[in-house]
């Protein structure tokens, strides 16, 4: 992991996400050794800014570029607060921790899920459409392949364990490997739980996390326009 020896000592903070698709791309170097490897990696970025992580490391690694589409469930009076995440083909992780500390009903959460199903329709109709790479398309295997999961953080993780377990029980990939620039101490060790052969971070703040955003100097919102970019540049 890397600044391993030194992570809890400064806050660590990334110019961009382009700044940490670059970390994380070098380093995975050091767990995926051989070219031929590499090149047998498809990595997947989550929409939007994850598209941009994956985006890089794809590029280095001369691999398979897509995207899954999927969106966290929020709290009911904290946006920022993930409490699941749900698949755009309705399958549904909950952080049960989480739901029943601040007892939210079922029927908020069925409410939820409506509403961001919605969102990663509209979304699959502008990124998916023609040839482009689409994890989530029901024809889609990744028999023999090493799929690396990309985002530009995590909080609660909810979304990235909703998109680990997704692709492990329905994709049949051969390895999967997580890689994620922020992630905070609790949440990582979440992650370790789940059924992933490598995990990749650069900084895993054990106090004073907040957010995300504190880790970056820029952390930009991410256009639908640019996620098309990046996504047509790869299909060419």
């Amino acid at each position: 992991m890397i600044f391993k020896n030194i992570r809890n000592k400064f806050q660590l903070k990334l110019k961009d996400r382009v700044c940490a698709g670059n970390i994380l791309g070098e380093a995975l170097k050091d767990v995926i050794k051989k070219d031929e490897e590499r090149k047998n990696c498809i990595v997947l970025g989550i929409p939007r800014g994850g598209v941009i992580i994956a985006d890089i490391i794809g590029r280095k690694f001369s691999c398979e570029f897509g995207i899954i589409t999927l969106r966290k469930l929020c709290a009911p009076h904290d946006k920022e607060l993930a409490i699941g995440a749900v698949i755009g083909d309705g399958v549904t992780f909950l952080n049960e921790f989480i739901v029943k500390e601040l007892e939210i009903s079922h029927d908020y959460i069925e409410k939820e899920k409506l509403r961001e199903l919605k969102e990663i329709r509209r979304r699959t109709s502008l990124y998916c459409s023609g040839n482009r790479i689409f994890a989530d398309s029901s024809n889609i295997t990744f028999d023999n392949k090493t799929v690396i999961l990309a985002d530009d953080g995590a909080a609660t993780g909810a979304t990235i364990i909703a998109a680990a377990r997704w692709i492990r029980s329905t994709k049949n990939p051969r390895h999967l490997l997580i890689a994620v620039p922020i992630v905070p101490n609790d949440t990582l060790n979440r992650l370790k739980n789940e059924d992933v052969d490598h995990i990749e971070v650069i900084t895993s703040p054990k106090f004073n996390f907040r957010s995300i955003e504190q880790y970056y100097h820029n952390f930009e919102q991410i256009t639908d326009n640019e996620v098309i970019g990046i996504i047509d540049r790869n299909r060419r």
